[in-house]
């Protein structure tokens, strides 16, 4: 019998969803996050996957950490446990694929944590986000202030992380954390036209974009542009690239536009 506190995984056409179900504020509780770390681990071992969408049931996304463990465990354990949960979030940050987070409702907390551990934010334009935890004497515990920072600028990240204010969709589309906002119904269909993209898309290429970003965010440009030789033999050795060049070769020759080919992923 299910959990009624788990992540649920589904994969079909090349697209894996995986859903937070933690009724009704889907706290990142204990087994929830296990499951999670499951899914991750099942998606990595399986070549048909080409993007991950990242969502949740219901009208809330997430409130963060289940904060009710936390009292009485000690600073030394707490440590720990939260050098384990910052392992378990990169796990989606370090997919090689496409990853898109489908948020409705409130992101709070380590929901929202996640959500910005992924490539694309689809976000509802009544959605809200906020670094809760000041507001608790913490701090963003799973690394969110200076991934909103990497996004947005320091100067709106520590506003946002000083204030826990409560942000919405629209304003941080404008500071450029999100990638796009829809009606809330449109939010999970529109996660899948993404998805559909993705999935038909150069994934090798795709996995090089991210390798240079990764790169860049940790180290700066020019350890960015250190990665390029490798990736260039990689890259120009795939399936996909000898016919894309083939192809856009081809379209050049006789005059033509570019066709928008479905690439294999090898």
């Amino acid at each position: 019998m299910t959990s009624p506190c788990t992540t649920h995984l589904s994969i079909e056409a090349g697209v894996a969803v995986l859903e937070f179900d933690n009724p009704p504020h889907n706290r990142l509780a204990r087994d929830m996050l296990l499951a999670f770390e499951q899914a991750i681990a099942a998606i990595r071992e399986d070549d048909s996957v080409r993007v991950v969408i990242l969502s949740a049931k219901g009208s809330i996304f997430s409130h963060g950490g289940d904060i009710s463990i936390w009292p009485g465990v000690p600073p030394a354990e707490m440590r720990q446990r939260i050098i384990g949960s910052i392992k378990r979030a990169n796990l989606l940050e370090e997919l090689t694929v496409p990853t898109i987070a489908a948020v409705q409702g409130d992101c709070f907390g380590g929901g929202f944590e996640y959500a910005l551990r992924c490539d694309v934010i689809v976000a509802a334009d009544d959605a809200h986000f906020c670094h809760t935890e000041q507001s608790l004497g913490v701090f963003t515990l799973l690394g969110g202030v200076q991934r909103v920072a990497e996004r947005a600028g320091r100067a709106r990240a520590m506003k946002w992380a000083l204030t826990s204010e409560r942000v919405g969709a629209q304003e941080l589309l404008d500071a450029g954390v999100l990638t796009e906002v829809v009606p809330s119904h449109d939010v999970m269909p529109r996660a899948r036209e993404w998805a559909k993209r993705f999935a038909t898309g150069p994934t090798l290429a795709h996995a090089a974009h991210k390798r240079l970003l990764q790169a860049w965010s940790n180290h700066g440009i020019a350890a960015a542009d250190d990665c390029i030789p490798e990736l260039t033999e990689t890259i120009f050795g795939s399936a996909d690239a000898k016919r894309g060049i083939a192809s856009g070769l081809d379209a050049l020759q006789r005059g033509v536009e570019r066709p928008t080919l479905a690439f294999e992923g090898k």
